[in-house]
């Protein structure tokens, strides 16, 4: 077993992933939409050495969502923005393969990849019957959306491959830009797409993007066994995370895989206070902007620093939290975390006080994959 240290990322959901969140005086109500908020928190948490900056997104909206999705930013966009504020820290976009273009995809997160200097991840998902309404998709039933992601990553894996590591020479001297016999069409025709290929954008610094996928289907297990690194799980439940990892790493075997090349990364929006009684009472200032009878639920990490480091330490030894990615109910959340528990992480050895490498791949300590075309 590779030893890694527990990994941490951050979800920047501008209001809130809650109704009511964006009431409290100390978030800006537009904050969904503030370029400065974001650049603010992408500062703070490469401070603290967080691993990855993720993005949700979603593809459809109505008069019942939560205000974040009624008006946001595009992830691509917020993310080429956020790379040149920031240094180290990785840069996840979620792009759904439901309804968007493979090629598009494919160079668009390697656009990322290239403005940021090889920190890129994209997040592929599924879409809900909205999201492929608009995108003029609705000839599309559920029985689609696994297979078309099958092509769909196959089809983005295999561009991001277009070019081998030294395809680009760029020797003014001799006149020669590139070595064309390391350029490789895809030419791909399965029942969804069809694309030729190549890409017209040189390889990753890190071999290629980092691709993290969400769900717990089986049908969603048997795609991410041949093509996820990380998967993105809800973080409510120890005993049933423990179960759906060791099927999934499993499944990862069986596709001759090292088990050890994906991480689980489970959700959390902790509320941390230098006591208990300190963390209730934030509970409470955010429960009180909402509507009597309404509750937050309970998160798993509440309560003092210590006890939230405990819990955390346990989830990750047994192999249930590669990655640690929190979002903010509480508007000092990521401050309040960054301040309590990674000093607490740190004392105990699980996680680091320096990024270890340049790269998002190197920072999560994931393998080079070398290009498919190389002899």
């Amino acid at each position: 077993m590779i030893e890694r240290k527990l990994k941490l990322g951050g979800i920047i959901d501008g209001v809130g992933w809650s109704y009511f969140g964006w009431r409290h005086p100390d978030i800006p109500a537009n904050a969904s939409e503030k370029i400065d908020f974001y650049v603010e928190k992408a500062i703070q948490l490469e401070n603290a050495k967080f691993d990855t900056i993720f993005l949700a997104d979603v593809s459809h909206i109505g008069p019942g969502m939560i205000p974040h999705y009624l008006s946001m930013f595009e992830g691509i966009s917020i993310l080429s923005a956020l790379s040149m504020v920031t240094h180290s820290i990785g840069l996840t976009a979620t792009i759904a393969t439901s309804y968007a273009d493979p090629f598009t995809v494919a160079r668009q997160i390697a656009s990322l990849d290239k403005i940021s200097n090889g920190r890129a991840g994209w997040n592929a998902i599924t879409s809900n019957p909205g999201g492929l309404a608009n995108y003029s998709r609705t000839h599309l039933s559920k029985s689609d959306l696994y297979p078309l992601k099958e092509e769909f990553l196959v089809i983005v894996e295999g561009l991001w491959d277009s070019y081998e590591d030294d395809a680009f020479i760029r020797d003014k001297k001799s006149g020669v830009f590139f070595d064309p016999s390391k350029m490789h069409s895809l030419n791909y025709t399965g029942n969804y797409f069809s694309v030729d290929g190549p890409l017209n954008i040189s390889r990753s610094r890190q071999g290629r993007p980092v691709i993290s996928q969400a769900g717990t289907s089986s049908a969603f297990m048997d795609v991410a066994a041949r093509h996820a690194e990380v998967i993105m799980v809800p973080g409510d439940n120890f005993d049933y995370l423990k179960g759906f990892t060791v099927e999934l790493k499993r499944r990862v075997e069986n596709q001759g895989r090292s088990p050890n090349d994906l991480l689980i990364m489970p959700s959390h929006s902790p509320i941390v206070g230098k006591t208990e009684k300190e963390a209730l009472e934030k509970l409470r200032e955010i429960e009180s902007l909402m509507p009597i009878g309404h509750r937050l639920p309970r998160p798993q990490l509440l309560g003092s620093a210590e006890h939230v480091a405990e819990k955390i330490e346990h989830w990750y030894r047994a192999g249930v939290m590669d990655i640690l990615l929190i979002r903010q109910d509480y508007p000092a959340g990521f401050e309040d975390f960054i301040k309590l528990v990674v000093p607490i992480l740190q004392e105990k050895g699980i996680f680091k006080k320096e990024y270890e490498a340049n790269t998002l791949r190197g920072n999560l300590e994931l393998p080079y994959p070398e290009n498919s075309y190389k002899e």
